[in-house]
């Protein structure tokens, strides 16, 4: 899932051309995703999916609204949702269904300020049980050092076109940083929702960002995604287990555009 809106006042302040951007690259192999094995596809029911990044061995982040049911505004039955680390091909490096969901508290859905709410669009997945795999190490945030316009950053998905493939995109820029979001030139499609952002932090690539929407600059692509400003408070909700819904009750069934 992806949400395409139009945001008039992130756009306004954004170049008028973008620089040059790479193309993302599927990684068919094993080989050409080594690295990322920790991006992986969450499965919510229904045909619906989103992508999340083991943080934890027991922690996925992702966007929030890939865990409210659109329809009741409520957090999704943890039953429902399973996260396949490193799915290619029908094959995941591993799987683990969830035990808790938490999203950020202030995040209210597509309501009101689009970009404040946007900025809450922040989810965490407690595993039902740990990854430890020597192969599979999850990804380091950095909510400390956000990326500014003319950055640099990645992202590294699962979309429309090549949801049982990964892709990713190796080099695109930020163009505008505002109210803990960021305007970018990188490409995002429906089901890229909840994919890192990734910056180059100490020689190393960190979560700096969680991908959130699309949108269009003058009749170009663009994408927006929420800064993990309080990375604490969403973990220390999950671990009260304030997000917490039995298992059992049936899934949602997600329509987004």
């Amino acid at each position: 899932m992806l949400r395409p809106i139009v945001l008039t006042v992130l756009l306004a302040l954004s170049p008028a051309a973008a620089p040059a951007q790479s193309v993302p690259q599927l990684m068919q192999t094993g080989a050409e995703g080594r690295g990322w094995q920790a991006v992986g596809k969450l499965d919510l029911g229904g045909g619906s999916f989103c992508t999340g990044a083991l943080i934890a061995p027991d922690l996925v982040l992702t966007a929030a609204h890939c865990l409210v049911d659109k329809a009741t505004g409520k957090t999704v039955d943890p039953g429902q949702v399973s996260f396949l680390a490193g799915w290619r091909n029908g094959r995941a490096e591993a799987y683990r269904g969830a035990r808790r969901i938490a999203v950020d508290p202030a995040y209210a859905g597509a309501t009101g300020d689009r970009v404040g709410q946007m900025s809450h669009d922040l989810g965490l997945i407690g595993l039902e049980m740990p990854i430890r795999l020597p192969s599979l190490l999850p990804l380091a945030v950095d909510a400390d050092t956000p990326p500014g316009p003319g950055d640099p950053v990645g992202v590294v998905s699962y979309a429309q076109g090549h949801a049982e493939v990964p892709a990713l995109q190796s080099m695109c820029d930020v163009l505008v940083r505002e109210r803990g979001v960021l305007l970018m030139d990188c490409k995002a499609d429906f089901g890229a929702s909840g994919s890192p952002v990734m910056a180059m932090r100490g020689g190393e690539p960190k979560i700096v960002a969680v991908m959130s929407a699309k949108a269009m600059q003058d009749g170009k692509p663009v994408s927006l995604a929420a800064l993990p400003a309080d990375l604490a408070g969403l973990r220390a909700a999950l671990a009260a287990g304030a997000a917490e819904r039995p298992t059992g009750a049936g899934g949602a069934k997600f329509m987004r555009p």
